[in-house]
């Protein structure tokens, strides 16, 4: 006895499929050979792909159109690379067609798909987003990291940031994981000084001999101005400095906190100065020169009136 066709659980499959379904789900759910050709025939159905249909009007959205590629090239396929990235929102997709990962070896072709064989692909680097299986957020990055260069990659771990899918701190983390994969190298190198958040006695350590080569005197550290506790005061100078581990967008919590912070040491008579950790670590200079200009500003004589 032949099975009813479950209406029901049909539409609300190809509503979570962004309007498309594969032949394989319309049998599964009882749509017989010749049901599905009648519904082709009376335009119900549309082809979009290799044994996938949109449902209703033949248009498929952008959702549609990747759910499309995925259902073709069968059972545990997903989004990849570029593809990927525009998914995530951190890129945009390659010309070349959809690129759709397989986790097999077999061979296989789909047209306006470029299927990458990808069998060794762990099922941590899977993820979902809005319903379409996709690469996890880090391997996406970690992807596409091979394939374009440094600026190109810090564009995406900043916009990843940005839309808070994966912080700085979080992704560098996560390479041990990819070991060995291209562009992990890169990565490193990349979030190495981007990520990093120095110590109370690394950030002395460091900034303090700076502090020296200006010619500035010794500061106070870890002092209590203004209701914030602050990293460097120069009760004598009306001078603060205060560092922040780099984030590529502070959320507006935070920014509104550092302009409180900056507003009540300025309204204070002081004049506060912030670096971010990364220039304390790796650009030294550009920390001499901020203070020595702000030192001779305030009437202060320096030791040396051009630092490097």
């Amino acid at each position: 006895m032949r099975r009813a066709a479950d209406s029901r659980a049909i539409w609300a499959l190809v509503r979570r499929q962004h309007g498309v379904v594969s032949r394989q789900q319309l049998l599964a759910h009882g749509v017989s050979r010749r049901g599905i050709e009648r519904r082709l025939e009376r335009g119900r159905l549309h082809r979009a792909a290799t044994g996938v249909y949109a449902v209703g009007r033949p248009e498929l959205t952008g959702h549609g159109r990747w759910m499309a590629a995925i259902l073709a090239c069968g059972s545990g396929a997903l989004l990849t690379h570029s593809s990927a990235a525009a998914l995530w929102g951190i890129g945009r997709e390659w010309g070349g067609g959809i690129e759709v990962a397989i986790r097999s070896a077999s061979p296989r072709k789909r047209s306006g798909v470029r299927v990458r064989r990808r069998p060794g692909l762990q099922p941590a680097a899977v993820d979902e987003r809005e319903g379409i299986p996709v690469t996890s957020m880090v391997q996406t990055i970690v992807d596409l990291a091979a394939r374009t260069g440094p600026r190109s990659t810090e564009r995406m771990v900043n916009e990843a940031d940005r839309l808070d899918l994966v912080t700085p701190v979080v992704l560098r983390s996560r390479l041990e994981d990819h070991r060995g994969e291209p562009g992990v190298d890169l990565l490193r190198t990349i979030l190495d000084r981007r990520s990093f958040r120095l110590t109370r006695s690394d950030l002395e350590q460091i900034f303090l001999p700076i502090v020296a080569e200006v010619g500035l005197p010794v500061p106070l550290t870890r002092q209590w101005v203004n209701g914030f506790e602050v990293d460097f005061h120069w009760p004598e100078l009306g001078l603060v400095v205060e560092t922040d581990g780099l984030r590529y967008h502070r959320t507006p919590a935070e920014q509104a906190r550092d302009r409180l912070r900056d507003q009540a040491h300025f309204a204070a008579g002081l004049v506060p100065l912030r670096f971010t950790d990364e220039q304390v670590r790796y650009d030294p200079g550009h920390v001499r020169r901020t203070l020595a200009s702000t030192a001779r500003r305030l009437g202060i004589a320096v030791a040396a009136p051009d630092l490097p």
